[in-house]
């Protein structure tokens, strides 16, 4: 709550209980949602490879008014749409290879510990009953504006806090809202109803983490009031309720303008992975630091691609040379190699332990990445004596680090593939239409009508097929668009 960074200190040594505010399961996820679950993902894997027992903790929201007037429109059981959508981000989740939460609570499964913490909060005299429904009493709580830095007469109706004459102070939220008919509701002591939007967290947060936790992560658009909200509730049913550090990553824009569907430029995770690989969107949300607005745009998913097809290629190349090598004999690397692989190591433990700077450690790849590819592809580094126990080395401690950022490099030809298989549709040509264009190529440089040659290079450019020639012929990769003049 300082707004400053802090050095990291978890209340019990060791061990790091983390909570991730997840989705309103009503629809398909989009970029933003991509954007927080990436980044908690990092923070996530980064914690565990530093030696720390991490519990992470992401809820789904299965019952909201959101969730409530999207099944009226479908003609759906409220419970059974919000089941289906948990499913399709998991799925969306999963292809962006975010590890598994260790738990994944939903609030129609903690209704009794919501409803337990709403009574504490009552008898702390900090909310009252109203009719069926319960609000939080405001007023009742000094700190309340702490984490937002808002004061009470900057809460503005519009921003999820609704005027309601029957409340003693227009700030006063919800923590239990009275059954409507045709709503799904529980029994309490108040009536039967559902929980509020902010009180599933505290409950399920306390639920799973205990009262005091240490990280409470999320989008800059929960700060308030879902957060501060949060705050209030879980100290007013508790004194000792803490959290150690909250963490909110900055918003999407879409070239340069706020990303809305009124706009026209609203993108769902499937949208983009239409036309992108799963991949080159990690890649991109991980280039900016996550406290830091993001641009999204298709010329940035274009580098990133090609950034994650260069990672790719290199290690494969190098996978291949150290398979086919007769140099087994694990001899040690060069000063020139060791030094490389110590900075990357340094460097990027470096920069993921400065406020996660994901970027910064991204780069700390492009040193090693370069000697691996002066290794394999130039005359010298076919020279070098050490050229097998230096790619070894590098090798390793490259695929170390892109894993803690969530590549997986195991089967990197597999995703080289389906790089190759994502740039031919987004040229709109089979892997046939490509080989006739690259025939009528060769024939052109035979005839030495190389201005014919160069034409079919540059059209082919213009939708992202670059082709390389060399010794072995012809060759084509995946390339960024390269605007027609």
């Amino acid at each position: 709550m300082t707004r400053q960074k802090e050095v990291f200190r978890p209340r019990v040594e060791g061990q790091v209980g983390m909570y991730v505010c997840g989705v309103t399961a009503y629809d398909f996820s989009h970029i933003g949602h991509a954007r927080v679950y990436v980044w908690s993902d990092c923070l996530f894997r980064y914690l565990r490879h530093l030696g720390y027992e991490v519990k992470y903790v992401r809820n789904f929201t299965d019952v909201d008014d959101k969730i409530i007037t999207r099944a009226k429109q479908t003609g759906e059981d409220p419970i059974a749409l919000s089941e289906r959508f948990c499913e399709e981000f998991k799925e969306d989740m999963n292809a962006l290879r975010c590890l598994p939460p260790t738990s994944e609570p939903k609030v129609t499964t903690h209704i009794p510990q919501i409803i337990t913490m709403i009574q504490q909060i009552i008898n702390n005299g900090h909310a009252y009953a109203v009719a069926g429904d319960v609000y939080f009493t405001v007023d009742s709580f000094p700190e309340y504006g702490a984490l937002s830095g808002r004061k009470q007469d900057e809460n503005r109706a519009g921003e999820r806090v609704a005027v309601d004459e029957r409340k003693k102070n227009p700030a006063d939220f919800a923590l239990w809202k009275a059954a409507k008919e045709g709503e799904p509701s529980w029994e309490s002591p108040w009536g039967r109803g559902r929980p509020g939007w902010h009180i599933e967290c505290s409950a399920m947060s306390a639920e799973h983490l205990g009262e005091a936790f240490d990280i409470h992560g999320g989008g800059q658009d929960l700060v308030f009031p879902h957060h501060e909200n949060e705050l209030a509730q879980s100290r007013a049913a508790c004194a000792h309720a803490h959290v150690g550090y909250w963490v909110h990553n900055g918003f999407v824009t879409v070239d340069e303008e706020k990303m809305s569907k009124s706009l026209g430029n609203f993108f769902t995770i499937r949208d983009v992975l239409k036309e992108f690989h799963p991949l080159a969107l990690r890649w991109f949300l991980i280039g900016t630091q996550y406290r830091s607005p993001i641009n999204y745009s298709r010329a940035q998913l274009d580098q990133a691609s090609d950034r994650l097809y260069y990672l790719c290629q290199t290690v494969q190349d190098a996978h291949d040379l150290l398979t086919d090598s007769a140099d087994t004999d694990g001899g040690a690397a060069s000063a020139e190699a060791s030094t490389s692989a110590a900075a990357l190591r340094g460097g990027f433990e470096d920069s993921m332990s400065d406020d996660l700077n994901t970027p910064k450690a991204v780069a700390a790849l492009s040193e090693p990445l370069k000697l691996m590819n002066d290794l394999m592809h130039t005359k010298k580094g076919r020279k070098d004596k050490a050229r097998t126990a230096n790619l070894r080395l590098l090798s390793k401690e490259v695929q170390s680090a892109a894993g803690i950022l969530g590549f997986d490099l195991e089967d990197a030809r597999k995703v080289l593939d389906e790089l190759n298989a994502y740039a031919l549709a987004r040229a709109r040509m089979t892997i046939e239409d490509l080989r006739a264009r690259m025939d009528e190529r060769a024939v052109a440089r035979a005839a030495k009508d190389f201005a014919r040659s160069d034409s079919i290079r540059a059209e082919l450019a213009q939708v992202g097929i670059y082709l390389m020639d060399g010794g072995d012929g012809t060759l084509w990769k995946p390339a960024p668009v390269v605007e027609s003049e």
